[in-house]
This record gives C-alpha cells, structure tokens and sequence, in this order.
C-alpha cells in the first residue's frame, strides 16, 4: 500500500490485481481509501481523484455532521434504546426475572443492574441479533448462490460487517440497533463478498440483483448508520 496527496486530500492507495476499476472509499473514521488495478499510474490516480474530489468532500462533510461518537446513554428511566430501528424507553424496576426484557414497549430492567445496564443491554443485543442475522442470511443464501460457514456476533469497531476466513460472516452487534431493511442490507453487503472480496463492479451487480433498491439503503445507512453509536 501507498499514499496520495491531492491538494488537502490524502488518500490510502490499495491495488490489487482482482479489480478491474477504481474506487473511492471514505470509511467511517474518515480516511481516504482508493483502490485501483495493480497498473494503473498516479498520474491517472490523480486525474480520478481530481474528478471525484467533490464527492469526496461531500462525504467528509456529511460525516462532520453527524459529530464525534454520540455521547453514552443513561441507564435510568426514560431513556431511549433502540432496536431494529425503533427507540424503546427503559423502565426501572425494583424487581424482575431476568437482566434485560422488552414487555409492553419497553425496556425493563432492575434497578440494582443499572449501574452495569451497558453491559447486560449489549449481551440482550448479541442474544437478539444471533437468531436474526442468521434468518436473514438463510433468506438469502439460495438466491445468491452462497453458503456461509455460519455467523458471529461481536464487535467490530467501524465496521458493520467482514466476510473473514472459510466463509464465516461476521456482523457488528450494533447491527440489530438499525432499522431491519437497512441490517438486511449489511447481510447482502457481507454475503456479496462471498463471491467477490473487492467492491468491484461485478461485486454491486450481485447487490442489486438480490437487494434491487441497495443504493437506498446504502445511503441511509451512510448518512444515519452514526446515530446508534452512543449505547
């Protein structure tokens, strides 16, 4: 890997000999990743980044909007949690049979927890998002000609998902926090790569025919996918 400078852009430069185009990619820290075919010059490089270089900015923009890591939640009563896109609000509870339950529309959690409630919201998160995420890959596994190894659930960083070693599928715990059609999009995102590893064109291709409205959700998830950081 290399780095290019174009005027106040500086980019992370990625050949590789399996992409046939270039690609421009602003991850969610805001660093600047371009891909590019293995012979392509930094002559060309520059001339795409010259050409891209509003869009480029638009997203950095976009990213500074949506601010710095939304602060923590409180775990006291009131506060909003959300998911699969709706925000429930928590109850606390002198009493209760378990850490962390959702009855009647919110929340329930006992009080004596709630000094650890981030703690036991997430493992209640990771136990939803198990049986979900893999419902959702089974849905799609025929359609799109794959077969996952299975799926884990942890915490990923940035990143909503990766397809890693022997065909296992990884997903961000937070992902069950996010509306169900844009979490169904991350599983055809990861399931995508199971055909293709880069963002190639062929790669999109397999996107649209499983998921024929991606790009909407792909663009809700960049501009929205920042609000259900703070948990």
């Amino acid at each position: 890997m290399s780095n290019l400078v174009v005027n106040d852009l500086r980019f992370e430069v990625r050949r590789s000999s399996a992409r046939r185009s270039l690609e421009i990619t602003v991850d969610r820290s805001g660093d600047l990743i371009l891909a590019a075919p293995p012979a392509v010059d930094d002559a060309r490089l520059r001339d795409f980044v010259l050409r891209k270089r509003m869009w480029v900015y638009k997203q950095l923009a976009r990213q500074d909007a949506l601010g710095h890591e939304a602060p923590r939640k409180t775990f006291t009563d009131g506060e909003g949690f959300l998911y699969l896109g709706r925000s429930y609000r928590l109850r606390l509870v002198k009493e209760a049979d378990a850490a962390v339950k959702l009855v009647g529309g919110r929340f329930v959690m006992p009080t004596a927890l709630a000094r650890d409630g981030r703690e036991h919201l997430i493992r209640w998160y990771r136990e939803r998002a198990q049986p979900w995420l893999s419902a959702k890959v089974e849905d799609y596994a025929a359609r799109m000609e794959v077969a996952p190894a299975g799926i884990r659930v942890q915490d990923l960083g940035y990143r909503w998902g990766s397809c890693g070693k022997a065909d296992w599928l990884y997903f961000h715990w937070k992902t069950i926090l996010l509306p169900a059609r844009i979490a169904e999009y991350v599983v055809v995102h990861e399931m995508a790569h199971l055909h293709e590893p880069h963002h190639t064109p062929e790669y999109w291709r397999r996107v649209e025919r499983a998921m024929p409205d991606y790009e909407l959700r792909k663009f809700w998830l960049a501009a929205h996918g920042g609000e259900v950081e703070g948990i």
